[in-house]
């Protein structure tokens, strides 16, 4: 059995998603797992949510009411207190490009939607122990 998260307190992440299902569904798996959950329903709130909170990851949708995803990171990646923060993109984009676009744009990883429930806490674990995507296709640690 592989170890869910890092020892110590309950690493916070902030998953960022307007359709409320989905984003049940990925606080439901992960708060199964011990991670502490901060949610927001739009770019707006995702901003004044990663601000006040100060997650260990932020999960992103692209297709955001106010604010989309590529400007929530831009924004927050301005700032010097995000810059090793990872961005995950989680979205339902997955023509041909969009993942490679989403690395150039400052992500440092894609989650595509829907999650496979059973893969997708590993992948949570990776990118909060330091798991980068690269525009190649490669993957940095």
């Amino acid at each position: 059995m592989t170890e869910t998260i890092p020892k110590g307190p309950a690493r916070k992440i902030l998953i960022v998603e307007d359709n409320e299902d989905n984003r049940e569904l990925v606080v439901k798996v992960l708060r199964n797992k011990g991670y502490q959950m901060v949610e927001a329903a739009d770019g707006e709130e995702a901003i004044e949510k990663a601000v006040a909170e100060m997650p260990h990851l932020i999960l992103l949708d692209i297709s955001l009411p106010k604010l989309d995803g590529y400007e929530v990171a831009k924004r927050l990646k301005s700032m010097e207190a995000f810059r090793e923060i990872p961005i995950v993109a989680f979205t339902a984009h997955a023509m041909k490009g969009d993942r490679e676009k989403m690395i150039a744009e400052g992500f440092e990883g894609y989650i595509s939607k829907p999650i496979n429930i059973h893969e997708f806490p590993e992948q949570i674990r990776l990118y909060i122990r330091g798991k980068r995507e690269s525009v190649l296709g490669g993957e940095e640690e």
